[in-house]
């Protein structure tokens, strides 16, 4: 069952309305959580879809690029090197594999739209990366490599997606744009994202994706960032690590923010703490990703520059929590929320992991994305 989410929040203090999931899958009905609502008003001026759209992709941009120095770090070494970050610690600050695959894949759903199929993706991956002897790929994930090396081999998916890392958070990274182009409907964006995924991902790595996705199509209508989140829950399964790892992480973000006690410090460390496996090597798993950006996003109550920071001084895979936490907040409050330092620091990405993007810009992607605005009849042009 196709999903909408109105742009009216609910009423505050009361629970939030469900959004169903999109029916019966292998695993069995998605069930949505449920999670009261806070109060939250919505803002004085009507947000345009454009505004949003760009919002959202520029957020993702600025948030991987905030996040970037920080990767795989723990907060104690960021505190160490840099005291709470607050902004760009890099004097070129740039993008990484987050920003140049998110561009990828919403290109590809320019072309396609809701027509895009597995046979689409596949093609794009040969024609734009696996077929192109243009270096290693500098700054790919797990996930990517692995799909690389079997495409190379002459695998096709969903058996490309059959590698070690299918449940990486590489579908996470990039599932923004289909958020921004199924806006209001988040199972449609989620059943676009699994299409991309299929080539790459499996598992949590697509529930990841699609949480995500579904996250955004909701911000991209809503003021009300709780419906971002129960979004984000209708389209994953209730009991998939991916479902418990998000719902624990807001669960807890919004404990520790009707804390009297609270800090930023604490409110960190409490959704880290719900959410990160102690000791384990890997920072890329997409349940974790997923739940420290939903989580950060919960902390700041979908404020741009807050949820981007938060996410970014969690450590771990700093980049892609912060770029889907940015992506968020983008879509929620538009492109105007983006601090403008932060915003004209972003430049057309240059292609270090994905050389056939280079020049390519997020927002000429979040345009195209896009539909035109109404005629002056009120009718799509």
């Amino acid at each position: 069952m196709s999903v909408s989410v109105e742009p009216d929040p609910p009423s505050e203090g009361s629970p939030s309305e469900g959004l169903s999931s999109e029916g019966p899958s292998s695993e069995g009905p998605a069930q949505p959580r449920r999670l009261r609502t806070v109060p939250h008003p919505p803002p004085a001026a009507a947000i345009s879809l454009r505004d949003r759209a760009r919002g959202a992709l520029l957020g993702l941009a600025v948030g991987d690029a905030l996040g970037a120095p920080a990767e795989n770090m723990k907060p104690s070494q960021i505190r160490e090197r840099w005291g709470r970050i607050e902004g760009f610690v890099s004097a070129d600050p740039a993008g990484t594999d987050d920003t140049e695959y998110a561009i990828f894949s919403g290109l590809l759903l320019a072309e396609h739209g809701a027509g895009l199929t597995i046979g689409h993706v596949e093609k794009a991956w040969h024609t734009w990366i696996a077929d192109r002897d243009e270096g290693p790929f500098k700054g790919a994930g797990f996930s990517e490599r692995g799909t690389l090396e079997n495409l190379r081999r002459g695998l096709a998916a969903p058996i490309s997606a059959q590698h070690r890392h299918a449940w990486s958070d590489g579908l996470a990274m990039r599932a923004a744009p289909f958020g921004v182009y199924a806006a209001g409907r988040p199972a449609e964006a989620a059943r676009l994202v699994s299409i991309d995924g299929t080539v790459s991902h499996d598992g949590e790595g697509i529930h990841g994706g699609r949480a995500v996705a579904a996250g955004v199509a909701a911000a991209m209508v809503s003021h009300n960032p709780d419906a971002v989140v129960q979004a984000a829950l209708s389209v994953v399964p209730e009991d998939s690590w991916t479902g418990r790892s998000l719902h624990r992480a807001v669960s807890t973000a919004r404990r520790a923010r009707r804390d009297p006690d609270s800090t930023q410090l604490s409110m960190e460390r409490a959704v880290r703490k719900a959410v990160v496996i102690g000791g384990y090597p890997w920072t890329d798993l997409a349940p974790e990703a997923v739940g420290l950006a939903f989580g950060a996003f919960a902390v700041a109550r979908g404020d741009f520059r807050e949820s981007v920071l938060t996410a970014v001084n969690m450590g771990r895979d700093a980049d892609t929590t912060a770029a889907v936490a940015g992506a968020l907040a983008g879509a929620l409050c538009g492109e105007s929320a983006i601090p403008s330092h932060w915003a004209t620091a972003i430049g057309p990405v240059r292609g270090s992991c994905l050389p056939s993007m280079a020049g390519r810009h997020v927002l000429d992607v979040a345009d195209r994305l896009t539909p035109p605005p109404p005629d002056r009849e009120g009718a799509v042009a």
